[in-house]
């Protein structure tokens, strides 16, 4: 194999509504807890699901004020980043921590909000836990010179570019798209 690829696409709902933190640095990022089900009949022809929990930090400073303003439990989003898996040191115990997540830094990272305007669609369930360490050393919080890509779902397609100089991207506006929607992008 000439090379690797470290790319993680998810579609979900937020299980809990997102946690802005700051990093020792001054920048910013967002913790979201994703849900994605997986539903199908057994032998008998029985419903089942399953869901798995997918954590997802945002170091993307365009993104984590998007994530602020606009997402909240429930919200059905679609998710690009790559996987990483973090270590620290649990101060009580002084044992070594593990956890791996979808992170979507400043180049690279997209989200897709998949909900109509104002509206949190379906439902999510409880929220993934447990002590997740800090992040006081963790990136410079997104370099200026990177973009991620932000589109809101609903006739209008719009990219945001994150950093200095960024411009507006994407699809016309139809006869039925409202022309004075909050969004900024």
């Amino acid at each position: 194999m000439a090379g690797s690829l470290n790319k993680v696409m998810l579609l979900g709902n937020l299980g809990r509504d997102p946690e802005i933190r700051s990093m020792q640095n001054g920048g910013r990022l967002a913790n979201l807890s994703i849900a994605t089900s997986e539903r199908w009949k057994d032998r008998e022809g029985n419903p089942r699901e399953r869901t798995e929990w997918h954590r997802i930090v945002i170091f993307a400073e365009g993104l984590v004020g998007v994530v602020e303003r606009y997402l909240k439990k429930g919200s059905k989003v679609y998710i690009e980043g790559a996987l990483q898996t973090r270590k620290w040191t649990d101060s009580n115990t002084g044992q070594d921590k593990y956890a791996t997540e979808v992170v979507l830094q400043a180049f690279g990272g997209k989200l897709i909000m998949l909900d109509s305007r104002g509206g949190a669609g379906g439902g999510g369930g409880g929220a993934g836990g447990g002590d997740e360490g800090g992040y006081g050393d963790y990136g410079d919080g997104g370099r200026a010179t990177q973009q991620s890509g932000v589109q809101q779902d609903g006739g209008q397609q719009g990219q945001h570019q994150g950093g200095q100089g960024g411009q507006q991207r994407g699809g016309g506006v139809g006869a039925d798209d409202a022309l004075d929607d909050d969004i900024p992008f």
